[in-house]
C-alpha cells in the first residue's frame, strides 16, 4: 500500500473517531472468508458491492405495493430502498452511530423480494413449502441471494453485521422498542438456517448491532406514509380517511409522519443502546400500520389478478424444472441465470431451489412476460 493510499485510510476512518460507545466500528467487521481489505473501511465496501450488483439493478422493476400501475410516480421497490437508506442515515447521524454500515444494510435489505412485492412472496411460499417443506421469505433470500447466488453464485462476501442487519430488517414486525441482540458468526449461520424451518421464530430474531436495530424501524418509517401518499394518488383511500386518532399524533402526510417519528426515535435513544420509541407515536405507529393493512394492502390487487397471477408463479415454476430436468438449454433459466453460474453454485443446488432463486430475482415485467408464454 503506497503512502497516500494508508493516508486515505486514515481519512476514511476519521470519522469513527467520536462515535457513539454504542455504535459498531469498523475495527469489529467480520466476514464469512478471509480476504485483504483496501484503502474503504468493510462497511463502505459492503456499499459498493451491493450497489454494483445485478441484483440491486433488478429493483428498478420490482413492486413495492402496486403492481403495473399506469401512473409514473407510483413508487417501486428501488424508491422504498433508498428511502430507507436515507432515513436510517439521518436517525444513524443524529444517534452518532455507523452510517456506513446503516446504508450497507438499507441497501440491502430487499434485494430478496420477489415480483409483485409481498403478494409474490407469498405465492413463492407456499410453493417452496411444497416443494422442499422450507418456508420463503424475503429477508432470509436477500441474505442467500447476496451470499450464495450474486457474482455468478460466488457470492459477495459482505460482512456478517451487514448480512445479518438484511436478515432482521423484517419490517412486518413492529416494536417500541429495539435492541441488540449480541452474536458471533456461528449463530448467525445458525439463525439463517432455522429460518427456513421455523419462519415465526425467525422474524423475532434482533439484529446484533444497534445500526441493525435502526434499519429495521427505517424500513416501517420508509413505507409508511409514502404507500399512503401512492394510494391517494390512484384513488384507493382519500387524505381524509385517516383516523384523527393517528392524525393528530403522526401528522397526516408522509413528510409529516416521516419526520414525527424521526425526532420522536432520536428523543428517546439518544446516548442509549437500544431504538426506542415513546408510547404515544408507537401505538400511532401500530395502528396506522394496521390501517395501511386494511384499506390498502388488501386491496392492492384484485382477487382475479391474484389467482391469475398464482397460477402463472407455479406454471412457470414446472416449466423450468422441467427445463432443468431434461437440461433444455434453450430455455431462459440457462440463457439468463445457469450459463453464467460457478460450478461451486450448480453442485451445491438442487434444481427445485435454482429455480426459486431464479424466480425471486425477477423483475415484474420479466414475471408477466413469462407466465404469458
Amino acid at each position: 500500500m503506497t503512502k497516500n493510499e494508508k493516508i486515505a485510510m486514515k481519512n476514511f476512518l476519521n470519522k469513527e473517531i467520536n462515535l457513539s460507545e454504542y455504535a459498531t466500528k469498523s475495527s469489529d467487521f467480520l466476514r464469512l472468508k478471509d480476504e485483504e481489505e483496501d484503502i474503504r473501511p468493510p462497511f463502505f465496501h459492503d456499499i459498493d458491492r451491493i450497489i454494483h450488483s445485478l441484483s440491486y439493478t433488478r429493483y428498478l422493476d420490482k413492486t413495492q405495493v402496486f403492481t403495473k400501475n399506469i401512473n409514473d410516480h407510483i413508487s417501486k421497490r428501488i424508491t422504498h430502498v433508498q428511502l430507507v437508506s436515507k432515513i436510517a442515515r439521518t436517525i444513524g447521524r443524529a444517534l452518532n452511530l455507523n452510517e456506513d454500515l446503516c446504508e450497507a444494510i438499507a441497501l440491502g435489505h430487499d434485494i430478496g423480494h420477489t415480483p409483485l412485492g409481498h403478494a409474490g412472496e407469498a405465492m413463492l411460499n407456499e410453493i417452496s413449502l411444497r416443494e422442499l417443506g422450507e418456508y420463503f421469505s424475503h429477508n432470509i433470500q436477500s441474505v442467500r441471494h447476496l451470499n450464495y447466488v450474486e457474482n455468478n453464485g460466488n457470492g459477495l462476501n459482505l460482512c456478517v453485521q451487514v448480512l445479518d442487519g438484511i436478515m432482521c430488517h423484517n419490517g412486518e414486525m413492529l416494536d417500541s422498542i429495539y435492541k441488540p441482540e449480541k452474536k458471533d458468526i456461528k449463530k448467525f449461520l445458525e439463525q439463517y438456517n432455522d429460518s427456513y424451518k421455523d419462519i415465526k421464530k425467525s422474524n423475532k430474531n434482533h439484529p446484533m448491532t444497534l445500526e441493525g436495530c435502526v434499519v429495521r424501524i427505517s424500513d416501517i418509517i420508509g413505507y409508511i406514509g409514502r404507500d399512503i401518499e401512492d394510494a391517494i394518488m390512484i384513488g384507493k383511500i382519500k387524505r381524509s380517511d385517516l383516523p384523527n386518532e393517528i392524525v393528530n399524533v403522526l401528522g397526516c402526510t408522509n413528510k409529516e409522519i416521516v419526520n414525527t417519528i424521526i425526532l420522536d426515535i432520536i428523543n428517546n435513544s439518544m446516548n442509549k443502546p437500544y431504538i426506542k420509541m415513546s408510547e404515544d407515536v408507537y401505538k400511532a405507529l401500530f395502528a396506522l400500520k394496521k390501517y395501511n393493512y386494511d384499506h390498502i394492502y388488501k386491496y392492492s390487487l384484485s382477487e382475479e389478478k391474484l389467482a391469475y397471477y398464482s397460477d402463472g408463479m407455479n406454471k412457470i415454476f414446472k416449466r423450468y424444472l422441467d427445463d432443468l430436468d431434461n437440461k433444455n438449454k434453450d430455455s431462459i433459466i440457462y440463457k439468463f441465470f445457469l450459463n453464467t453460474q460457478c460450478d461451486e453454485y450448480l453442485s451445491n443446488t438442487s434444481n427445485k431451489r435454482i429455480v426459486i432463486d431464479f424466480i425471486a430475482g425477477m423483475t415484474d415485467e420479466m414475471f408477466l412476460r413469462e407466465i404469458e408464454l
